[in-house]
């Protein structure tokens, strides 16, 4: 813990706003391709920020300050996406096909995402980072295993597959999994971890399940809104 929040606030700026370069820079420059850096994005960002959090203090402005990072970012994303800000990696990074105006739901979704649960958990349960990292670790990993191993389709959704799935599930569940045992070891939240497995498995699952309906660009918030649903019957 960092004991002046506006430090931590730095902090987490500097580590968001790198990665999301390193990642646009990487698409720019060829190395890797935009629909993978999309998915990079998505699965590195949330993870980071959520661990950003163990540096600010328990007074009731830091989960404001903190906010502050993906609102701004957020904020970015609508600007390039209407046009109003010119920013051909960041288009390159986050879109499938080169149209800056799919920026506007699955990357939109995912930034508003994160303020809300943000400033409504917080630290205060573990219900919002295992939302987050359902839709971060989950949705990233089926997208790149689907992409590169998805022969075999989802009878009731076509544009899914069962590799696909998998990673849905592993990547969430890991995700959440990672999460809450460095919470739990950093003392924020009351251990073992391992008494979080079956409400992480449960949410992980249902989470997947519903990913794999056939509902496009709003799959950020379908999932995010059952995993806190489910979380707060379970965690």
């Amino acid at each position: 813990m960092i004991h002046n929040n506006f430090i931590a606030l730095i902090i987490t700026f500097v580590v968001a706003l790198a990665w999301l370069r390193l990642c646009d820079f990487a698409a720019h420059r060829g190395w890797i391709s935009s629909q993978l850096s999309r998915k990079i994005i998505h699965m590195g960002t949330g993870p980071l920020f959520v661990l950003c959090w163990l540096l600010y203090t328990d007074a009731a402005s830091a989960r404001w300050l903190a906010a502050l990072v993906p609102f701004a970012i957020t904020v970015q994303f609508a600007l390039v996406g209407l046009g109003i800000m010119k920013d051909e990696s960041a288009v390159k990074a986050m879109s499938r096909s080169g149209d800056r105006r799919e920026i506007l739901r699955g990357p939109l979704f995912y930034g508003i995402i994160f303020v809300v649960l943000t400033l409504v958990y917080w630290k205060d349960s573990p219900i919002g980072m295992v939302a987050l990292m359902l839709m971060c670790g989950g949705d990233g990993l089926a997208d790149v295993l689907g992409r590169s191993r998805g022969k075999m389709k989802i009878p009731w959704n076509r544009d899914k597959s069962w590799m696909g799935t998998l990673g849905m599930f592993l990547g969430g569940w890991l995700f959440a999994v990672g999460i809450l045992a460095a919470y739990v070891a950093a003392g924020v939240f009351s251990g073992p971890w391992v008494s979080y497995l079956l409400g992480i498995t449960v949410i992980a699952v249902a989470g997947t399940l519903i990913e794999t309906l056939p509902i496009k660009d709003v799959d950020n918030i379908t999932v995010t809104a059952t995993a806190v649903i489910l979380g707060h019957l379970l965690l």
